[in-house]
């Protein structure tokens, strides 16, 4: 694994991959990449943050691991390849986003026209072995996405930060002053009706960004 931080990024995570705990992972994901199949692609591992430039960023949802299903993950958190089938978390996401914007649902999960607008859809883990949910937990990249989320907390113009979950949640330590933090409960199947559903994360993200003088998002994708 050689990932190559994009420009943007460069002055305030260029130190975290010449740290120990980086390479460490850096031999640990090649050595994964040589016996089985890993997810996202090689070089993707990075596409967060080459759609979202550091400076760009006003919105920050974390997720916590890469869908680990064939032709799914490519870097972005809830987001697919178009012509794959959203998966449960991402349908529902959809569910709450008609519910509350009247966004039709659409067929296509690719997020990317919101990470254009300045949504940086980040992970907490970057990698995952194929069939193997959260087999690359704990080899570093929770200290590399911690980083990140650092460094768009040390901005001082007003983001707003995502947690669905409770370990989404956890992060909140690393936020701070002047931004704003909304947490729900997860959009999974497992917990969407215990308090995601009706907890109009669209709305208050947008009134939000308004209230800090930025252009709301436009959450609506299309099937084209």
């Amino acid at each position: 694994m050689n990932p190559t931080l994009p420009p943007s990024w460069q002055s305030p995570l260029a130190a975290e991959l010449e740290k120990p705990y980086f390479q460490k992972l850096r031999a640990f994901v090649d050595e994964e990449r040589s016996r089985a199949t890993v997810f996202p692609p090689e070089g993707k591992e990075f596409t967060a943050l080459e759609l979202t430039p550091y400076d760009a960023v006003k919105v920050l949802i974390l997720g916590q691991d890469p869908y680990h299903g064939a032709g799914q993950a490519h870097g972005l958190a809830f987001s697919v390849l178009p012509g794959v089938r959203p998966p449960p978390s991402l349908a529902n996401i959809f569910k709450e986003l008609k519910a509350e914007m009247g966004c039709p649902a659409p067929r296509n999960g690719y997020l990317v026209p919101w990470a254009e607008q300045g949504v940086l859809l980040l992970n907490a883990v970057l990698t995952v072995r194929e069939g193997e949910p959260n087999s690359h937990k704990g080899k570093g990249w929770e200290t590399f996405t911690d980083a990140v989320i650092r460094a768009v907390a040390a901005r001082e113009d007003p983001v707003v930060f995502v947690l669905w979950g409770g370990y989404a949640a956890k992060k909140e330590s690393l936020i701070g002053a002047p931004h704003y933090v909304h947490k729900s409960a997860h959009p999974s199947p497992l917990s969407a009706k215990r308090g995601f559903f009706g907890s109009t994360p669209f709305t208050i993200i947008n009134r939000e960004l308004q209230r800090a003088g930025k252009t709301p998002v436009d959450w609506c994708i299309s099937d084209s």
